[in-house]
């Protein structure tokens, strides 16, 4: 089975959603394949207050869910898959979900967002679900009244661990510096929070449990190598995240860390009527204004492509300038 369009967009965070929201607008048929996690990772942010046009905090939740109400009003064509491999030839776009179907396009927007970073250490997969987590949003209900810890430095762990605060009897941030690379404001609410401990030049080497859930963590001191055991009843890992572009490994040219490159200074890919937008093509900024930035960018790119190739029918030619 395949399904035709004249941009199709992989992903639904706010680069996608914008991608497709000026797509529809510019008269192209536009169709939006949601992934695997819809919404990206804005869905497990508690509260947004950098956002233009919200003078009170809106949630991660909320924003997308505005988003996407108002694409899908413009006629842009939600479709509940996942994108599993691509064809980028010279001849045709073709990107095949997890579904089976192939979807055929004129041009195309990766926006497929990044994913969670994890340790690697004994006992975080074994655990995962069960006291391991990466979304204080999802599962921080589950740790009302328990001890928690989280693992980072930079502001989703500082989120992470302030929201916690709203269930847990205590949070301990774990960071392997120092210092905290969150901004300015968030540290301070985190350090004036009573609830809040933090561990400083401190690494998680394994996490322990009794089989069926976590107990505690064996923790390693960076500046003296001593170690030691912290009981727990649960554990947040917020390090960082991996752009979502495995798939396009070899289709595409992207940097040593799976990040693709943008070229001519717009989203433009390296290959032609291929355009990228948000976090897949940013490691810099990764900020939902600039997602949105970016998405209108490769949105516009997309239209301008088709509207300077050389007319063919859908999914039957793929022409360059």
């Amino acid at each position: 089975m395949e399904m035709e369009s004249d941009i199709l967009v992989m992903g639904s965070g706010p680069a996608g959603y914008t991608a497709s929201i000026y797509a529809a607008r510019a008269g192209r048929k536009t169709t939006l394949i949601i992934g695997p996690q819809p919404g990206g990772q804005l869905m497990i942010t508690s509260f947004i207050e950098n956002y233009p046009g919200f003078a009170d905090p809106i949630s991660g939740p909320e924003l997308m869910e505005r988003m996407r109400e108002q694409a899908e009003k413009i006629g842009v064509e939600m479709v509940s898959d996942t994108i599993c491999a691509v064809d980028f030839s010279p001849k045709q776009l073709k990107c095949r979900g997890e579904s089976g179907i192939d979807y055929c396009a004129r041009s195309v927007i990766i926006a497929t967002g990044a994913n969670s970073k994890w340790l690697g250490i004994s006992g975080e997969t074994a655990y995962r679900g069960t006291g391991v987590s990466s979304c204080a949003t999802c599962d921080g209900f589950f740790f009302r009244n328990k001890k928690v810890a989280v693992i980072g430095g930079g502001n989703t762990a500082v989120e992470e661990a302030t929201y916690l605060t709203n269930f847990a009897t205590s949070v301990t941030l774990i960071h392997r510096r120092n210092s905290l690379r969150a901004e300015k404001l968030m540290q301070q609410r985190l350090l004036d929070n009573p609830k809040i401990n933090v561990l400083w030049n401190t690494v998680v080497t394994e996490i322990l449990g009794d089989g069926n859930r976590v107990t505690g963590l064996s923790l390693r001191n960076m500046s003296d190598d001593s170690t030691s055991q912290m009981p727990i009843d649960g554990v947040f890992v917020a390090i960082g995240h991996q752009p979502a572009t495995s798939i396009f490994a070899g289709k595409i040219a992207m940097d040593e860390n799976g990040y693709i490159i943008i070229q001519n200074g717009g989203q433009q890919t390296s290959v032609p009527g291929v355009f990228a937008a948000g976090d897949v093509c940013d490691p810099v900024y990764r900020q939902a204004a600039t997602s949105v930035g970016q998405g209108c960018r490769a949105a516009i790119g997309a239209d301008r492509f088709l509207s300077a190739a050389s007319p063919c029918p859908l999914c039957h030619g793929h022409e360059a300038l």
